[in-house]
């Protein structure tokens, strides 16, 4: 099974979790192009980059999600791929296997990856299944950052989209989130993920 970023449940809500992520490593990228097409742009220097394409030729193991968020604005994501935006870039990133550090993981080739320190955050999860496009991403986000506000949380990042099957995954069984860092509230229960 993949490795997927670490977390804590803080408070299961109607509509999203709120999770408190581990301090990650991600290797990210950044692309021109359609929030939709960015992620498949970024895909293969990043798949690259943990197959061997750095400099002590060493393979890491893939996580989950990819995430991405727009560029200019720092992803605080660990494990999916993650995809952010901005206009017309965005960052996509992997997060590195839990336990890897700037000093353990060995230096890309391609200059377009980047690795980052990313900390612990608290944040508000939406998960969802479905097609890989920017509509569908849209809808939850908007209904994410309501429920947010009706929660009484406040925002205090940029939203992301995490994405944790591979392409060839029928589209109505992919594991889709939209991720919005919050302030973390005071005295709500934890529970562990399994």
């Amino acid at each position: 099974m993949t490795e997927q970023q670490r977390f804590t449940v803080v408070a299961t809500l109607p509509e999203f979790e709120l999770r408190r992520y581990d301090a990650c490593v991600v290797a990210e990228v950044e692309v021109g192009g359609s929030m939709d097409s960015a992620g498949t742009r970024a895909f293969r220097r990043l798949v690259g980059y943990i197959g061997g394409r750095n400099r002590a030729r060493r393979s890491l193991a893939m996580t989950a999600p990819v995430v991405q968020a727009p560029a200019g604005r720092t992803i605080a994501m660990t494990a999916p791929v993650v995809q952010e935006e901005q206009g017309d870039r965005h960052v996509v990133g992997f997060v590195m296997p839990a336990g890897e550090t700037l000093e353990t993981l060995p230096e890309p080739e391609d200059p377009a990856v980047s690795l980052r320190e990313v900390p612990e955050e608290v944040a508000a999860a939406m998960r969802y299944s479905g097609r890989w496009t920017e509509s569908a991403y849209r809808e939850r986000e908007a209904r994410l950052h309501d429920a947010v506000a009706r929660a009484g949380l406040t925002v205090i990042g940029s939203p992301r989209w995490a994405r944790f099957d591979p392409p060839w995954t029928p589209w109505f069984l992919r594991h889709n989130e939209v991720v919005l860092p919050v302030a973390a509230p005071d005295q709500l229960p934890t529970r562990a993920r399994p």
